[in-house]
């Protein structure tokens, strides 16, 4: 068979088909049991995935390199989010301490504006990156005029 993209709802469906428990599919796609169920469910399944059930029902799957590459796309941007999380939640918590010190005593609140202002810049810096704030037209034009002065 060879399809444009897996539908990640039909799973179900050829699983049943084939008479195959969730542990069966789990075991032949080397995936987890919990992970064969929250695709089931309807939850995004990562590239990796999507592979192994291609395999394992033999469908072709080279067809939908679009499909592909937007799976790519998405896991990388959770991963910057996710990233992004982690490092805000990092500086809170490094904030802690040098605030407690300034509210005991005032000569110390340079200090905790100093390291405050450094994580502002950080996350600022980051943030760019994590959330997109330069669009895809624009990156493609940067990249156009890079390759073109090259040619």
């Amino acid at each position: 068979m060879e399809y444009e993209a897996i539908n990640l709802k039909d799973i179900k469906k050829m699983r049943l088909e084939r008479h195959w428990s969730q542990d069966q599919l789990a075991e032949m796609s080397g995936l987890s049991k919990r992970t064969i169920q929250r695709i089931e469910s309807g939850e995004n399944a990562g590239l990796e995935s999507i592979k192994s059930l291609a395999a394992v029902f033999e469908i072709n799957i080279t067809n939908s390199n679009k499909k592909i590459e937007q799976i790519k796309l998405e896991e990388e941007y959770i991963q910057k989010v996710k990233g992004f999380y982690k490092l805000f939640f990092i500086s809170l918590l490094s904030l802690v301490l040098p605030f407690i010190i300034a509210i005991n005593d005032s000569s110390n609140w340079p200090l905790f504006l100093w390291i405050l202002a450094s994580w502002l810049i950080v996350l600022g810096i980051y943030s760019l990156n994590s959330f997109d704030f330069f669009e895809e037209e624009w990156k493609k034009k940067i990249i156009s005029k890079k390759f073109n002065k090259n040619q």
